[in-house]
């Protein structure tokens, strides 16, 4: 992998025509510390975030130990990485036969489930290799709700009352029984977790047994751009908020218990950043060699915001407009889908053009899982860049949803 300090540098001596991640392993190793630092249990990161072999091998070089996998592809992503990490199969909707090849091929011996349906599988399968279910750790998953940029109660969770219900069917049986719970991605209100805690403490006062852990999934906010005409109060810094957890934690008494976390797009978020091209500006539309169906579907939700900086081709002599002056651009990707439009608009200079580059940060949470063969574009090289991406000059742009008013009164041409 070439290595460059800045993504400045890789694009004017590279001049790519096609996307390019910038990886910083110092940057991921940092974060991936810092959250196992601060959290007071064992921190297993979820795969599904970001499950390249130089994410999960530099994971594994940082210190994590642990990993939450939900599928055969991540079983095998894992391990091919690190032979003596623990995984955790924490998708509460499973095959029968995926149940078995976790269980038998891999030794993995802690799982969640959120229905009876899950019990009877993982019970068939369990019966059938003759193991001992004191051995498996299953946790219950129970239903929340708050505010995040990706819900996921609506379709995983049992309600507080289920739950209790599915606890005790599986201590009847012989496993350790947990609770666990999945407040969304990118959590948007610092109280989510406390909301979260009292929900597993209503279901922990009615079971007739002691808990053998409790799994506070995902959720912890990554940093991305600053949208200067939000009017929503910032989350609080992830110093801040995990102090919070801690003492909700403590509030509730699960600090006596063994604690899991989830965590994936706060420890990977930053460790990325993308070198796109500007294919064609026609008016205030640029048309660049990425999108929705590669590495920003994050920015056509609507929910997230990517900061952006511009890199100018020096290649390019004359251009029009002031250097000085930030203006709105609707960004259009790659694909022929007309919905393949970013929902918020990048604000970059007046006199951007056609050839010159922009850096998008903080893309390493999903972009590269979510990325799609459609219509033959598939964003695959990468480079090594060592200079952090909030180290480098000020991004001049934001995606903003608040600016879209304005951005829908641009000219089309």
């Amino acid at each position: 992998m070439q290595r460059f300090e800045s993504a400045r540098e890789a694009a004017r001596t590279l001049r790519p025509d096609a996307p390019v991640y910038c990886f910083r392993p110092d940057v991921l190793k940092a974060d991936a510390r810092r959250f196992m630092e601060m959290f007071p249990g064992r921190t297993a990161y979820a795969v599904k975030t970001n499950g390249e072999e130089l994410v999960l091998r530099t994971l594994a070089e940082a210190g994590v130990t642990m990993f939450d996998v939900a599928s055969p592809g991540e079983f095998e992503a894992v391990r091919a990485v690190s032979r003596g990490a623990e995984m955790i199969y924490m998708h509460p909707v499973k095959a029968q036969s995926d149940i078995r090849l976790a269980l038998e091929s891999y030794g993995i011996r802690v799982l969640a489930v959120d229905h009876e349906d899950e019990v009877a599988k993982l019970t068939r399968v369990v019966r059938a290799l003759d193991i001992d279910p004191g051995s498996i750790t299953v946790f219950v998953r129970i239903q929340t709700k708050g505010h995040a940029a990706y819900e996921l109660s609506k379709k995983f969770g049992a309600g507080p009352a289920h739950a209790v219900e599915i606890g005790e069917r599986l201590n009847k049986i012989g496993y350790r029984v947990g609770l666990c719970f999945h407040v969304g991605s990118q959590i948007e209100d610092p109280d989510t977790y406390e909301r979260a805690l009292a929900s597993a403490d209503w279901v922990r006062n009615r079971l007739s047994f002691d808990i053998a852990g409790l799994d506070v999934g995902g959720g912890f906010p990554a940093e991305y751009g600053l949208d200067p005409n939000s009017k929503k109060p910032p989350m609080p810094a992830l110093g801040q908020l995990m102090s919070r957890v801690r003492g909700d934690l403590k509030e509730y008494g699960f600090d006596e218990v063994p604690l899991v976390a989830e965590p994936g797009r706060v420890i990977v978020a930053r460790a990325f950043s993308l070198i796109v091209r500007v294919l064609l500006r026609k008016g205030r539309r640029l048309y660049i060699n990425d999108g929705i169906w590669a590495s920003l579907s994050d920015s056509w939700t609507g929910k997230i915001t990517l900061p952006a900086r511009y890199i100018p081709d020096p290649a390019i002599k004359s251009r029009a407009g002031e250097a000085d002056k930030i203006v709105p651009f609707r960004v259009c990707g790659a694909t022929c889908d007309s919905v393949d439009i970013l929902s918020r608009p990048f604000w970059l200079p007046e006199t951007v053009h056609t050839g010159d580059w922009i850096e998008i940060g903080h893309i390493g949470a999903y972009s590269l899982s979510l990325r799609t063969r459609f219509n033959g574009f598939y964003p695959d090289t990468f480079v090594e860049v060592t200079t952090p991406f909030d180290e480098g000059d000020t991004p001049e742009g934001f995606a903003s949803l608040e600016t879209m008013a304005g951005a829908m009164d641009l000219p089309e041409g």
